[in-house]
């Protein structure tokens, strides 16, 4: 069996093209067209689903009548979920056709998020979140898996430079769509809004993508063992430590820098709206170019290129002085270019370290990683910076370099990585 599966590994095409792929060609099919599309709107709603709740926090304390801590509970519930499914799921998602799992777990997503928008109470409104948590959860590690299954590491770049469009299209179309909604209408349209994406892209995952099962092994893993495979592997564990630096270099910035521009810098809402409005646009473009340069000039040379050049922005942020506004939307938005540029070819590159059968396993507990990291850098951040009487934030630039060594660590891990794992 093992040399049969090592033959299946190596000769590995992806259902979608049909026998007619070509290692050399750098064109998109048609129908992987239409297959990273999908997963791109699937990324869209999923992460706007997340990204809203926040701005959305003042009008849903007082409408429940809850204080911030209960919000934030609210707010962390998801992700708390999300990781728990995520261990879960390590276990059996390789036991599934990755078609069957990726919908099982939207379905399950788009649920929750409608029962978000009828919640009549915060408890209701935390027991959903918690189950399209405990759904979503599944779904990134299923469309990372998909992407990594369907194009070769030879092109994998640029179909994760257009993957991580989704991001950027949420910031400043979702987000702002979905908030001018709850304005006109109430708070519970955004979720809604994107439950009615939902129940359009469901049916049509159903009809356009076949069936991935190619990853499947005929002899089933006892939980145990996969656990040794997906931890014993010091490949593994060097693909995870990437994936912990680059969350915990990124996200240690992200949770004070908002009020920094607001306390520090002196710029009022509108203002602090568009600097994410300019980087989300700069890496709706610059994200489709970035995965083509790692496929042309390799994955390892432009994420460290991308990743060294990223401190230079992360310096200028968290030590920024009141400079005229237009200085500031040049840098932040080369910030968002270059953290983007980055982001993508470390996702090929880490999603190249196993073999289809354990991907699916490995890209689940890699989500939990990603998760913690998070959590850990809104932590440590939230200890280092502190704010003095007359309003302004310290220690952000402690913050600041803590995030560029961390940035520089991750060159150093992802050499580790060889280049053809």
């Amino acid at each position: 069996m093992g040399d049969s599966l090592a033959i299946r590994q190596q000769n590995f095409i992806s259902p979608y093209n049909s026998g007619t792929f070509t290692p050399s060609s750098n064109h998109m099919t048609w129908k992987e067209r239409i297959i990273l599309f999908l997963l791109a709107s699937i990324n869209f709603t999923h992460i706007l689903d997340f990204m809203v709740m926040m701005p959305l926090g003042n009008k849903l304390m007082p409408y429940f009548h809850i204080t911030p801590q209960q919000f934030s509970i609210i707010v962390a519930s998801y992700s708390i979920s999300a990781f728990v499914s995520g261990l879960i799921g390590m276990f059996f998602v390789d036991r599934f056709d990755r078609k069957k799992v990726l919908l099982f777990g939207y379905t399950g997503f788009i649920i929750g998020t409608i029962f978000c928008g009828i919640a009549p109470t915060h408890y209701l409104l935390l027991g959903s979140r918690i189950v399209a948590g405990l759904f979503g959860g599944l779904i990134g590690a299923q469309v990372l898996s998909i992407v990594a299954d369907t194009f070769p590491y030879e092109r994998r770049g640029q179909a994760m430079g257009f993957l991580f469009t989704a991001f950027s299209v949420a910031s400043i179309v979702g987000v702002p769509l979905s908030l001018f909604l709850a304005d006109t209408f109430s708070w519970h349209a955004p979720f809604f809004f994107i439950g009615a994406l939902g129940i359009i892209i469901i049916p049509s995952i159903a009809r356009f993508m076949q069936p991935m099962t190619d990853h499947m092994l005929a002899e089933k893993e006892k939980p145990m063992q996969i656990l040794r495979n997906i931890l014993g592997s010091k490949l593994n564990l060097t693909a995870f430590a990437l994936s912990a630096t680059l969350m915990l270099g990124h996200f240690v910035i992200i949770p004070f820098l908002n009020p920094f521009m607001e306390f520090n810098v002196g710029f009022n809402e509108w203002q602090r709206q568009l600097v994410y409005m300019v980087g989300g646009t700069v890496t709706i473009f610059s994200a489709p170019m970035a995965g083509k340069l790692s496929d042309k000039y390799g994955k390892h040379k432009v994420f460290t290129i991308f990743a060294l050049l990223s401190v230079i922005p992360i310096f200028l942020i968290t030590n920024m002085p009141r400079i005229p506004y237009y200085y500031v939307l040049v840098v932040t938005g080369i910030w968002f270019l270059l953290s983007s540029g980055r982001n993508i070819p470390a996702q090929a590159i880490v999603s190249n370290v196993v073999p289809p059968h354990q991907r699916g396993s490995f890209q689940s507990f890699n989500s939990c990683i990603t998760q913690a990291f998070t959590g850990l850098a809104t932590l440590i951040a939230g200890v280092v910076v502190t704010k003095a009487p007359d309003g302004q934030l310290e220690h952000y630039p402690v913050v600041g370099f803590i995030s560029m060594a961390v940035v520089i660590l991750a060159t150093f891990v992802a050499a580790r990585i060889p280049k053809q794992a």
